[in-house]
């Protein structure tokens, strides 16, 4: 059963007027918890390996982590060692790609969002946000 607090501050966190780039960690803590309830997304991230995803805010002094793989997801600020992603945006396009508002394809065809590193990773991360985002929005329902 999903925490109801953890709900709460998603809410509070998408009806926020100005996100800041903390938020993004934030966010991914909630995801974090959410991901304990969420079959779906558990049988994912046991059946991939690990990969290391470092974002990178290009209009802030903020970085954060997400590990993700054999069984485990993980977040943290700062820079990873080793990142077999790294993607760089501005807030606001971070902000979209969190809420789910902006998509990662198109973000990154417009140029708003780069992207180094392996490719399939970076789709792999993708995928799981989606699959925790769709949970999200059953329970809106």
């Amino acid at each position: 059963m999903v925490d109801a607090e953890l709900i709460k501050q998603l809410i509070e966190l998408r009806d926020k007027e100005k996100r800041e780039a903390k938020d993004a960690l934030t966010l991914f803590g909630i995801y974090k918890e959410l991901v304990k309830d969420i079959e779906e997304v558990k049988e994912e991230l046991d059946d991939m390996d690990e990969i290391i995803i470092q974002n990178n805010y290009t209009d802030a002094d903020f970085k954060y982590w997400v590990k993700l793989g054999n069984g485990k997801f993980d977040v943290g600020q700062g820079e990873a060692s080793d990142p077999s992603v790294i993607m760089n945006a501005d807030t606001e396009t971070w902000s979209g790609l969190g809420s789910g508002d902006i998509d990662a394809t198109s973000a990154y065809m417009a140029g708003d969002l780069s992207i180094e590193g392996n490719l399939q990773d970076a789709m792999a991360y993708g995928e799981v946000l989606d699959l925790i985002r769709d949970f999200i929005e059953d329970l809106e329902e």
